[in-house]
């Protein structure tokens, strides 16, 4: 592992369980059913820990589009098939974190031509300099930089995304 690229702790193992807790309340709140779309790679752990804790019924799908961390001009293809029908249902797109928006703007947009009835994000983090994306919030934490970060999903040269905590990256 490239520990070198370790550095300073922002969200512990703890702060992260805490974290998930808090955006699944909030989802179970707000949902009977919806249709879950994890952006992978990226989305994968925060996605298996999130489903866990919701009450409700979920059906679950994928989507990709590769990027570079903090890139908010990402131009990269989209890939999702649609193995489950969105039209009319409730639509929750779950990412490990929003940091420039850019990726998770267009992922929305994409998706709209496909006639969701509503589409929702869900995140563990958000960070401050994001673009607007006009939909439905739900996140844990609200970044107070936009400094780079490691672990929990969040890569660095396509690695140390199986970190089980978020530090910044050390250069």
């Amino acid at each position: 592992m490239q520990k070198q690229y370790i550095g300073e702790l922002v969200l512990s193992t703890e702060q992260i369980a805490e974290g998930v807790s808090i955006v699944a309340n909030m989802l179970n709140q707000a949902f009977d059913e919806a249709v879950v779309i994890t952006v992978v790679p990226g989305g994968i752990i925060y996605t298996a820990d999130l489903v866990r804790q919701l009450d409700f019924d979920v059906s679950m799908d994928y989507m990709s589009c590769p990027h570079t961390p903090g890139d908010s001009t990402n131009a990269s293809e989209i890939v999702y098939h649609q193995n489950v029908s969105i039209e009319g249902k409730d639509v929750i797109v779950i990412d490990d974190a929003i940091e420039s928006g850019g990726t998770m703007k267009r992922l929305v947009k994409h998706l709209e031509q496909f006639s969701p009835k509503t589409i929702s994000t869900a995140t563990l983090f958000v960070k401050p300099s994001r673009v607007e994306i006009p939909v439905k919030q739900y996140y844990a934490f609200e970044m107070t930089n936009d400094d780079l970060l490691v672990g929990y999903g969040l890569p660095w040269k396509d690695q140390l995304r199986n970190v089980p905590y978020i530090s910044k990256l050390a250069r």
